[in-house]
C-alpha cells in the first residue's frame, strides 16, 4: 500500500486522483466491520472532486485529496460528538471542527468517516458494546483486540481504508492500538497539538496523535495537526544511544512478544546502535501513584458528574465503573497527585538525558481474543496490563511512538520509542532509523 508521500507525487503527477484515491478506501470498508461509527462517502467523494477541480486549476496543496479517518472523539461541523457512546446521541451537533482537524481539512486531507473507540476513550482494549467492536486484522478467525482507545483509527490504517487517522493518547490509546494492529502508533508532546473540540477523558494527560502505515506518515499527520512540522535532520542508525528499559515494563511479557522485542533489540545492535541495560526504580511507584483513579478518574469525574446523573444506565458498566472511580477521590488526593507527578518527572529526567531514545515494548501481550475480556476480573486485569508501558509516557508528559517489530505473518508486536518532552522531531528521526533497521 502507498505511503502519503507516494500518494501525493502520484497526485502531482497526475497518475491517480483524489477520487479515486477515496473510491480504493472505500472499497476497502468491508475488511474492517465495525471499524467505523459513521462513514462520510457522499461527502468524502464530493470533496475529492473540488480537490481534482482544484488541482487541474493548479490551485491544490500538496496534500489535498489524501483521504484520513477522524476517531469519534473530534468535532467536526454538522455532526453530533458520540465519543462512542449512546448517552450523546441526542447531543446538539458540532459547530465547527476541532482545530486538529480543521488542518487537516485546510491541508485539503479527506475525511472519510469516524472511526470507532472505546466509549468515552476510557481503556485500552478497544471493546465497544454499543457499535461493535473491530478486529484487530491479525486473526481474524479467532477474533481479537484491536485495542483502544482509538480501535477503529488503527484497524483503518491497518486495512488501507485511508492514509492514516486522527487519534487521541491520554494514556497510550494511540499506541497501543498500533501495536496490537501491526501499525504505527505516536503520541506527541501534549502541548503541540490543540485539544479544543476534543471530547476530554483528562485534561491533564490528553494528547493528539496521528495513527498511520509508517513513521513518515506519522510524521506528515502530525506536522499538519500540530501546524509546525517536527522538523530534524535524518540520522543513522549506528551511532545512536538507545536505554533498554529492564523493569517494570518487561513483566508479565508474552513469549511471543519477549522473542520479538529482543530480536528487533538485537538487530539495532547489529546495524552499530548502542543499547544500555537500564532500570528506573521510580517508574514502580505509578501503581501505587494512581492507586485511587489517578488523573483519568478524577479529572473524566468532573466532566461526566450531570450526564451520570440524568443517564447513568445508558453507559457501558465497565466505563462507568471506572469513571466512578473518581467520585471517590478528595482533594487532598488530586493535590498529592500533582506532587507525585511534578517528582517523579523530575527524578527520572537525569537518567533518560543520555540516550536518543528509552526502549520498551509497547504492550507486554499479543492481541488478546475477545472472548478473554467477557468476565470483569479479566477484563480489568488485561485492560491495566495493556496500559501499563504507556501510561508511562503520558504521565511523565514526553512524547513516544510504536513500531510493529515482528516478522510477516506472526502476531502483532509493539517496540515503543521514548523521547523527552518537546523532542517529537529527534523522536520522528531516531523512529525512522529504526524503522528501516528493522524493514531491513
Amino acid at each position: 500500500m502507498q505511503s502519503i508521500a507516494e500518494a501525493a507525487a502520484a497526485l502531482a503527477e497526475g497518475r491517480t486522483s483524489a477520487r479515486a484515491l477515496v473510491e480504493e478506501a472505500l472499497a476497502r470498508l468491508a475488511r474492517a466491520p465495525a471499524a467505523f461509527i459513521t462513514v462520510q462517502a457522499e461527502a468524502a467523494l464530493a470533496a475529492a472532486d473540488a480537490q481534482d477541480r482544484l488541482r487541474r486549476a493548479g490551485r491544490a496543496g500538496r496534500y489535498a485529496g489524501i483521504p484520513v479517518t477522524v476517531k469519534d472523539l473530534f468535532d467536526q461541523a454538522g455532526q453530533v460528538t458520540l465519543a462512542g457512546s449512546r448517552v450523546l446521541r441526542d447531543a446538539t451537533p458540532a459547530a465547527a471542527d476541532a482545530p486538529a482537524l480543521a488542518r487537516l481539512q485546510a491541508a485539503g486531507m479527506i475525511v472519510i468517516g469516524r472511526t470507532n473507540m472505546t466509549e468515552f476513550a476510557f481503556s485500552g482494549l478497544g471493546v465497544n458494546p454499543h457499535y461493535g467492536t473491530p478486529l484487530s486484522p491479525w486473526d481474524r478467525a479467532t477474533g481479537r483486540l484491536p485495542g483502544g482507545s482509538s480501535s477503529g483509527a488503527a484497524v483503518a490504517a491497518a486495512e488501507g481504508i485511508g492514509f492514516g487517522g486522527l487519534g487521541t493518547d491520554t494514556g497510550g490509546s494511540c499506541r497501543i492500538p498500533a501495536a496490537l494492529c501491526g501499525v504505527v502508533g505516536f503520541k506527541p508532546t501534549a502541548s503541540r497539538v490543540p485539544l479544543a473540540g476534543v471530547l476530554p477523558l483528562s485534561f491533564s494527560l490528553d494528547s493528539v496523535g496521528p495513527i498511520a502505515r509508517s513513521v513518515a506518515c506519522c510524521r506528515i499527520l502530525d506536522g499538519i495537526i500540530a501546524d509546525a512540522p517536527a522538523e530534524h535532520p535524518p540520522l543513522p542508525l549506528a551511532g545512536l544511544r538507545f536505554g533498554v528499559l529492564r523493569n517494570y515494563v518487561e513483566e508479565g511479557m508474552e513469549p511471543v512478544v519477549a522473542r520479538a522485542y529482543e530480536a528487533a533489540l538485537s538487530r539495532l545492535a547489529a546495524g552499530g546502535a548502542k543499547l544500555t541495560d537500564v532500570r528506573i526504580p521510580a517508574l514502580e511507584e505509578l501503581p501505587a501513584i494512581n492507586a485511587t483513579g489517578g488523573f483519568a478518574a478524577s479529572e473524566a469525574w468532573a466532566w461526566h458528574r450531570p450526564l451520570i446523573a440524568r443517564a447513568a444506565a445508558e453507559y457501558d458498566p465497565r466505563i462507568l465503573a471506572r469513571i466512578r472511580r473518581g467520585e471517590r477521590m478528595s482533594a487532598a488526593d488530586y493535590i498529592g497527585l500533582l506532587q507525585a507527578r511534578l517528582s517523579l518527572i523530575a527524578r527520572v529526567a537525569p537518567l533518560t538525558a543520555p540516550f536518543d531514545a528509552l526502549l520498551m515494548p509497547t504492550v507486554p501481550l499479543a492481541p488478546p481474543p475477545l472472548s478473554a475480556v467477557e468476565e470483569e476480573a479479566e477484563y480489568n486485569r488485561i485492560n491495566l496490563l495493556l496500559l501499563r508501558n504507556t501510561t508511562i509516557a503520558n504521565f511523565l508528559d514526553r512524547c513516544a511512538i510504536s513500531l510493529p517489530c515482528h516478522a510477516p505473518g506472526e502476531a502483532p508486536v509493539g517496540l515503543m520509542l521514548m523521547g523527552e518532552r518537546l523532542g517529537d522531531g529527534k523522536l520522528f528521526a531516531v523512529a525512522e532509523a529504526v524503522e528501516a533497521a528493522l524493514a531491513r
